[in-house]
Parts: C-alpha cells; structure tokens; sequence
C-alpha cells in the first residue's frame, strides 16, 4: 500500500522521550497510522529533509543521496517490507546505469531519503495489519519540531498514554 509520512513526534515512554514518525495510508478509507519508534538523530534527519533545511554542510543522508547522484543513481521508492520481533525493516530502492537495486534499510534511514527526494513509500499490507494503530493517541503527542527548538515538555511523558514502544 501507498504511504506517506504524517508526522515526527515525540513520545513518553516507560524509557523516557522517544521519536515516533507515524506513516498514512492514501488510501482515504484506512484511517489507522503505522508508528515507528526510532532515534532522535534520524528524527532529525527526516524531518530536515521534509522541510527541505540547507544547514549549509551535507549530513549523513544528504552524503548518500549526493553519492547516488553523482554515480547516476536515484532513489525510486522505499518499502516497508517487513517486521519481525517489533523490529520493522526496509528496502530502498535505486535505479542506477546498471539497473535496478535493492539495499536493506532501517526505516528510519530509507525515510530520510524518500523525504529528500519525494519518493514513494510503500507500506507491506501484512505490516500495516500488524502495526497499524489508532492516530487519535500520535495526534496528541508533541512534534519533534517543538522539542528540538526548547517549546516543548521538559518532563515525560508529556501525555497521560504511556507507550510501549
């Protein structure tokens, strides 16, 4: 299924602060979100490729893309392929002058290139039937915008949810 991301946030859990980016189906008659706990330097990073922020230097993320591009490559789509033991994997995958390719990912880092490059996301239907859950519980949580710039909580959890990630 067809995806994209809805939101980085940050949420309580019983380990303290943790990134979520939550991903949307397109289709408009799912209304469950897909949560993926993930670290706050690649929350970071997806959310600067999402605002499309120069800091002037490339970063990780930004060195890799160069890279593809500059050896003829592009990242065509990223897939959330499977999950296993509450570990979700992905697959990026290139078009480069030799064909196609497809490297294993964390999500985290394959979302941070699909949201410098608009690539499409795809989401396993078995993954999202085994993750997918009510957006109503990310909705309130605080964006990770608001906590990397200090307007956000100080203590955590920030919500009367805990979560278990």
């Amino acid at each position: 299924m067809d995806a994209s991301i809805e939101g980085v946030r940050v949420a309580g859990t019983q380990r303290g602060a943790v990134p979520v980016v939550t991903l949307a189906p397109d289709d408009e008659e799912e209304t469950d979100l897909l949560p993926i706990f993930i670290g706050f330097s690649e929350a970071t990073s997806i959310v600067r490729g999402l605002d499309a922020d120069d800091i002037g230097r490339p970063l990780t993320h930004d060195l890799l893309l160069d890279g593809f591009e500059e050896l003829g490559g592009r990242v065509d789509r990223v897939s959330i392929s499977s999950v296993e033991e509450g570990t979700y994997f992905a697959d990026l995958h290139l078009v480069t002058p030799r064909g196609s390719a497809v490297i294993d990912a964390r999500p985290s880092d394959a979302l941070a290139l699909a949201a410098r490059t608009n690539a499409p996301i795809e989401i396993d239907p078995e993954v999202f039937e085994g993750g997918g859950d009510d957006p109503e519980q990310y909705h309130q949580l605080h964006d990770i915008r608001d906590v990397l710039d200090g307007s956000g909580p100080t203590t955590w959890p920030p919500t009367e949810d805990e979560f278990d990630e």
